[in-house]
């Protein structure tokens, strides 16, 4: 049996409609959107078109030209966070981000932005107290993580925006691990960027990501060129999407992330979020019964998403995705997670930990498997 836990990085497998999606656009429907008139180019901007629709209303975004497609959410990030930002800015952030947060604000430090990082206890969680405590005269920006992509804890940020409301501070949500999984409302949540990625919960290929930009906000380019519209002009377009959207667009997994979002409409998220806790809860309860296994974060379904990060007393944990991978064909992921500093806050660091990470398409039956490999594993430890 062959058991992928590694969701958190890129789900698998995805629905069978991206798969025949992508595979129609590919061989059907291969021309350049938006910059040809003929029919198969028309078309091709007719599916980037319905995906940027589906997208903005799963936020609900007040309208889909808010919607910018990138490669990835660390592209979406980057956009936004250094697009904002301008000398004597300051950020706030947390202690549980992933680099695609923490990188961009260090290396605008370089050019006078400032930022404070905002410390989550031990299992994650934090305090939005906390946030409107660090607010500064100067503060721009606060960004940071739904939910931890080690231990998955979820964070309220409702609430944080709207602290940032209060304050007249933008507010950005990377909402990597949780888009697809949790609602997300942008104007009920008072967000004014989200960055997600298309490859994770909301189910459609690699290469794909989407950042929301909120009307008003003058959020600078990171790369100009042919947008298709107004090309007689040297300077970019301000209109959007195109003013973000340089090049050509990869159409074939745009159009599969669509699908990917039609099928999460269609089951709900509610429905998706329902089996996944289900899970979730089966394989913390199991690895809790597991003496020489240690568990991070708040072990509590309905505070996390389905991400448990454990390790075992006095074993690596390469060692253990090792024996995993090459005896029991489970796939996970062991490490540091591109998040040092969430490691630092959870009291893994710099082992890291080993992190199951669960999909909708997971079953009792694997996790059962895969307690028995751990179970096996201890032993023998």
């Amino acid at each position: 049996m062959q058991v992928y836990f590694d969701n958190a990085a890129t789900s698998f497998p995805k629905p069978e409609e991206v798969y025949q999606t992508v595979d129609h656009v590919m061989r059907h429907v291969g021309a350049n959107p938006g910059r040809s008139g003929h029919k198969m180019a028309i078309e091709a901007s007719r599916y980037v078109y319905d995906t940027r629709v589906e997208a903005a209303e799963f936020f609900n975004a007040p309208d889909e030209k808010n919607i910018i497609f990138t490669c990835n959410a660390t592209e979406a990030l980057n956009l936004g966070i250094k697009g904002l930002l301008n000398p004597g800015d300051h950020a706030i952030t947390t202690s549980m981000e992933h680099n695609s947060v923490i990188r961009p604000l260090h290396k605008l430090t370089a050019r006078g932005v400032t930022f404070t990082m905002v410390h989550c206890t031990d299992t994650g969680e934090l305090s939005p107290a906390d946030i409107k405590g660090a607010i500064r005269g100067n503060t721009r920006l606060i960004v940071l993580t739904h939910a931890s992509n080690i231990c998955g804890t979820i964070i309220d940020i409702k609430a944080i925006g709207e602290i940032a409301k209060e304050h007249g501070i933008v507010f950005m949500v990377d909402a990597a691990q949780t888009a697809g999984v949790i609602d997300i409302d942008l104007q009920s949540m008072n967000i004014d960027m989200l960055a997600c990625a298309g490859h994770k919960a909301l189910l459609g290929p690699q290469g794909t990501g989407i950042l929301y930009i909120k009307d008003g906000l003058d959020i600078d380019t990171m790369k100009e060129g042919g947008t298709g519209s107004h090309s007689e002009a040297p300077d970019q377009p301000d209109d959007l999407p195109d003013k973000y959207e340089s090049g050509t667009l990869n159409a074939p997994a745009i159009a599969g992330l669509g699908a990917g979002i039609k099928y999460i409409k269609e089951q709900t998220v509610q429905k998706i979020r329902g089996i996944e806790t289900e899970l979730l809860s089966h394989l913390q309860k199991e690895l809790q019964k597991i003496d020489d296994v240690i568990l991070y974060g708040v072990c509590d379904p309905s505070r996390q998403t389905s991400v448990v990060s454990f390790n075992i007393s006095g074993m690596p944990c390469s060692d253990i995705g090792y024996i995993l991978d090459t005896k029991y064909d489970i796939l996970l992921r062991v490490g540091v997670h591109c998040s040092p500093w969430g490691h630092k806050t959870i009291k893994s660091f710099p082992q890291g930990t080993v992190r199951a990470s669960l999909g909708c398409f997971n079953t009792h039956a694997q996790i059962e498997y895969f307690i028995k490999s751990i179970k096996e594993i201890t032993k023998k430890g």
